[in-house]
């Protein structure tokens, strides 16, 4: 497919949504997840051909999804809801400040096309995927980054694709990854366990009628800002991921040529939305030991029609 040259990114800097913010490190890849564009739930599902979302556990997915009881301190339609207001914001920002592709450009056809293929996959892990409004957006910038934010707001920086020179399967498993957080309710978890700690009680007060639920509700965002994953949920995130970009009909062993390619583009340091994982080659060897099961899955799915190119690499 021909692809035009990815813009410049503007001297502007796109402030993070909080929630995305407070889980970075110093490094660049992954200034933390989780972001969108145009709404691709099932209209653009639709268009594309995509299978009908599945109303069942996806017996593929079971042992990739099971969620920890912390996420049942926190409502997820609060989160849901602070998510998206964060998503709004910087999504507005980045317009102003022409930094967000238009619908039309091939690279986010090309991301939302991708996305379109995993999405209905994804309550076969997390019921409550059904209900997400999914959007995709790709921002100019020279950071290395990829996030989603719960309830299905997907955001690609332009220099993953054009510094990594990244193919399908490999933007696959970026997305696979971080959908995977996404359902696996990983900053709800997070923010479950802080407040644990922290002797919260007065939340699940509030949730259950007992306490002030404006106060609650107002006081998530700073509760977000202190979240990050662990090296557990990073784990999780590929294990699932894998399953997710395979079924969607996406090679898995783009996981092992992906990170290769981070972890060069950082000098063998790890990325910034890297940098809770385990080291780049214990990482890489993980994948590799997943593949077994993961394969069988690619080599059943139907794959995709479609195949676009990366942009012109970066100067």
């Amino acid at each position: 497919m021909t692809t035009e040259p990815l813009p410049e990114p503007t001297c502007a800097e796109i402030p993070l949504p909080p929630m995305i913010a407070a889980r970075t490190c110093r490094c660049p890849l992954h200034a933390r997840r989780r972001l969108g564009g145009a709404l691709i739930g099932g209209g653009l599902l639709a268009a594309l051909g995509s299978p009908a979302a599945q109303a069942a556990v996806d017996p593929d997915l079971a042992t990739e999804c099971k969620r920890s009881g912390f996420s049942k301190v926190v409502s997820a339609e609060q989160i849901e809801q602070s998510a998206y207001q964060q998503y709004t914001q910087m999504v507005s920002q980045a317009g102003g400040q022409r930094a967000l592709f238009p619908a039309e450009h091939p690279q986010v056809k090309r991301l939302r096309y991708i996305a379109a293929r995993i999405i209905p996959f994804t309550d076969g892990c997390n019921e409550r995927a059904r209900q997400w409004r999914w959007e995709v957006n790709l921002f100019a910038s020279q950071q290395l980054n990829a996030f989603c934010m719960p309830g299905g707001k997907i955001a690609f920086y332009s220099a993953i694709l054009s510094k990594l020179q990244l193919d399908d399967d490999e933007v696959a498993m970026i997305m696979g990854h971080e959908v995977g957080h996404a359902l696996l309710e990983h900053a709800r978890e997070r923010m479950g366990k802080t407040m644990a700690t922290r002797g919260a009680i007065e939340l699940g007060s509030a949730l259950l009628g007992l306490g002030n639920t404006g106060r609650t509700v107002a006081g998530l965002g700073g509760q977000l800002l202190t979240l990050r994953f662990s090296r557990d949920d990073e784990s999780e995130a590929d294990a699932l991921g894998l399953v997710l970009a395979a079924k969607a009909g996406y090679n898995p062993r783009a996981g092992v040529t992906l990170w290769k390619k981070m972890l060069a583009a950082n000098k063998g340091a790890p990325p910034q939305w890297l940098s809770t994982h385990p080291s780049g080659d214990t990482r890489i060897a993980d994948i590799e030991a997943r593949l077994p099961r993961v394969e069988p899955l690619y080599d059943r799915a139907a794959k995709p029609p479609q195949r676009f190119g990366p942009p012109p690499a970066a100067s």
